[in-house]
This record gives C-alpha cells, structure tokens and sequence, in this order.
C-alpha cells in the first residue's frame, strides 16, 4: 500500500489513534456506517466477515456517517452501545466521520480517488459504501451500498489466501 494510506491517522469510538499501517499485510475493509439506515442490517453481514476472517488477515473498519439522512444522529457511546447490542459488533469502530465534503476525513478522500464510483465520480451516495483494501498493492475495490458484505467473499478470499 502507498505510505499516503497507510498513514492516514483515525480516532478510534474509545479515542485512540489507529492508523492503517497498524494494520499491516492485513487486507481492510473500510465501511461508513449508520444505526438509523435501512442497510443497517448490514451491521450483522460485517460482524460474520470479522469473524470469518479475522484470523486469515482480514480486518473490518466501520466508520459511522451522519451525512446521509442523518442517519447516525447518535454520540460515541451510543453507536457503540447501539452496535454491540443490536449485532453484536466486535470488529474495529471509529468516531464518526464526513466522508463527502470539504470536511471529508482524508481516509475517505484517499479511498474515493483510489476507488472512483459509478461513471468515475468520487462521492460516495450513501451509508454502507464498502471499500477492500489489498494489503499487498494496495489497490482499492469499492462496493455499493446495496451490496451485502456476503457477496465480497471471494474477493476477500483471493486476498487473503495468498
């Protein structure tokens, strides 16, 4: 991966700095998250991703996002009491973040220039916007909001059975 991603600094729903290249040749998957969201749901899909793969060298991110619908109107200690009650999350949660916008979190821009959507537009539409990470190239994967965490096992196979 390029030094500009694995640099990037976030603040974890406990206040700790992580950055990607605390997570090295691990394979990430970078979620932007919401609790109020019709893709919610999905919360349980990443869980079983998690555990599914967490000892091959996959890591799940969700990053919660309250700039579609307000859909994640809730603090710190909300999203995670709401995340670990609701779908019993275990995987890596940060605080919350823009991911569109002049405030974008440099995460997301970097993900957005690596991984351009529908017709190459960089702006993510809506909450539950995936994004794999190959920790060997570092090349990003980006999956629409509709597609079910399920449906990103083969590509997470093929990187993290190398």
């Amino acid at each position: 991966m390029a030094d500009t991603l694995l640099d990037i600094s976030c603040l974890t729903l406990t206040g700790e700095h992580k950055r990607l290249g605390d997570f090295p040749g691990k394979a990430l998957l970078v979620v932007n998250t919401a609790s109020q969201c019709g893709f919610t749901p999905q919360y349980a899909g990443l869980e079983q991703l998690w555990q599914q793969y967490r000892d091959r060298g996959l890591v799940v991110l969700g990053f919660p996002c309250n700039q579609f619908g307000h859909q994640e109107p809730g603090d710190t200690l909300a999203i995670s009491q709401f995340c670990e009650r609701n779908f019993g999350v275990s995987f890596p949660l940060f605080r919350k973040v823009d991911v569109n916008g002049e405030l974008a979190h440099p995460l997301f821009r970097e993900l957005k220039k690596r991984a351009p959507g529908v017709m190459g537009t960089e702006r993510i539409k809506w909450n539950f916007t995936k994004f794999l990470v190959d920790p060997v190239s570092g090349q990003v994967t980006r999956y629409a909001p509709t597609t079910k965490p399920k449906a990103l096992e083969a590509d997470i196979d093929r990187l993290v059975s190398r």
